[in-house]
């Protein structure tokens, strides 16, 4: 996988006019970069921190986390890029907030925040790549300036190295699945998760009623008819790795709750 570096990113916030940070609402602690929101923060930039993927949790906990990173002194918007909800209201935030026309925004994030996807839907038209999952093809790899409209440019980069975020979000999200040396570790704490956040969430994306994260994956695994060929034994790290990908596809579905930050 290839990632902007840090170079790169700041070159590319002190070329922009307004910095845009696409944040996973299914988890926005953890999705967050620090060291983007003080870059912006240094070189006296505007910045917008878009909450993406707001369907995939209840408009009541979309809005508390709003005002819960408004409180911290941010702008803070919510949308859903898949489904094309908010994009208009951010579209003219942006233009709102911009300080000078023709304008650039640097559009930055972790992997998988959907980045390409809201500049998509700003766009109405295919322009950026776009893949659920880290490091497949059509994940961003280099840097474009793409045209939403007259005097009205975002710049689509890489995502952010190193990936900041807790564990196991810097694993799954820092590397493609294919690409993990061990995917059974990270693959059990998403599991945990899953299961504190939401009970019924292994079993409406798999129907498996166990609980205990290492027996989810043996079950998984023989339910795919994944077996090691000398020994016969379930092939947990290829269940590990659909895990983690149903996770960026949110077949593997939680979030986590504002009041736990709280």
């Amino acid at each position: 996988m290839e990632l902007a570096s840090w170079r790169l990113l700041a070159r590319t916030i002190k070329n922009a006019d307004v910095v845009v940070e696409v944040v996973d609402i299914r988890d926005p602690v953890h999705t967050r970069s620090r060291r983007v929101e003080e870059m912006a923060e240094a070189l006296d930039k505007e910045l917008v921190i878009v909450l993406n993927k707001a369907d995939l949790v209840p408009r009541r906990v979309a809005e508390k986390w709003k005002r819960i990173i408004e409180g911290q002194g941010f702008e803070v918007l919510y949308v859903s890029a898949r489904h094309r909800l908010g994009t208009r209201v951010l579209r003219g935030f942006i233009k709102h907030v911009a300080p000078v026309k023709p304008f650039s925004v640097a559009v930055v994030g972790y992997p998988k925040t959907g980045k390409s996807s809201i500049i998509n839907a700003l766009r109405g038209r295919k322009g950026a790549s776009t893949s659920p999952i880290p490091g497949s093809p059509g994940y961003t790899k280099a840097l474009q300036l793409l045209k939403i409209e007259p005097g009205f440019y975002m710049i689509d980069t890489p995502g952010v190295i190193p990936v900041e975020g807790g564990w196991p979000e810097a694993v799954i999200r820092g590397k493609a699945p294919e690409e993990l040396w061990d995917p059974v570790p990270p693959a059990v704490a998403l599991l945990e998760r899953a299961l504190h956040y939401n009970p019924r969430a292994v079993l409406d994306a798999y129907g498996i009623r166990e609980t205990d994260p290492y027996k989810i994956l043996e079950e998984l695994a023989r339910k795919r008819g994944w077996f090691y060929k000398t020994t016969h034994e379930p092939l947990i790290e290829e269940a590990a790795r659909t895990v983690i990908r149903d996770y960026h596809k949110a077949k593997l579905y939680f979030y986590v709750p504002p009041e736990e930050y709280l």
